[in-house]
């Protein structure tokens, strides 16, 4: 038995030895916004955050995850209202068929936690392992980089309060 703390919550799960942490999120839990894909850390579909850090899912052993904090899609949104990088994929038209985005969305989010004003290149970077074949990466940069500003416009209104 073990526990896992994902979006917040403790789950407390018998697991097989070998069960990654996709097959838990989507099998044990139905969390299926993280998607399955390649299995093979090659399209980045499944990624989710592990400690602040983008992860990939399927290839990361749940077992080993006990006392860490996991985020995934659908921890994002509170109720009604959607994440600011989750608003801004929206509105830039950075979503097609939406089969990469949750996974794109959580290693922008990462990026964003620690580094609210990328590059360009730091972009890049961070979606380095995340592939889209719709909507192009031209509206998910923008995306990010959308974000990055409200993030800074937002640290400067809580600065002067």
């Amino acid at each position: 038995m073990i526990t896992l703390n994902i979006n917040h919550k403790n789950y407390q799960l018998g697991l097989k030895g070998n069960e990654t942490l996709l097959e838990v999120l989507r099998d044990h839990l139905g969390l299926t916004g993280t998607k399955t894909a390649c299995e093979e850390s090659e399209c980045g579909t499944c990624t989710v955050i592990v400690n602040g850090k983008a992860v990939l899912s399927c290839i990361t052993l749940a077992s080993g995850l006990t006392g860490d904090r996991i985020e995934t899609i659908e921890g994002l949104a509170d109720g009604e209202n959607l994440h600011p990088v989750q608003q801004a994929f929206l509105d830039e038209g950075a979503v097609q068929c939406g089969f990469c985005i949750p996974g794109m969305i959580m290693s922008s989010k990462a990026l964003l936690d620690t580094n609210p004003n990328p590059t360009q290149e730091e972009i890049e970077y961070a979606l380095d392992g995340n592939l889209c074949r719709c909507a192009g990466y031209l509206k998910i940069f923008e995306a990010v980089r959308k974000t990055g500003r409200e993030m800074k416009r937002a640290f400067a209104v809580s600065d002067k309060n």
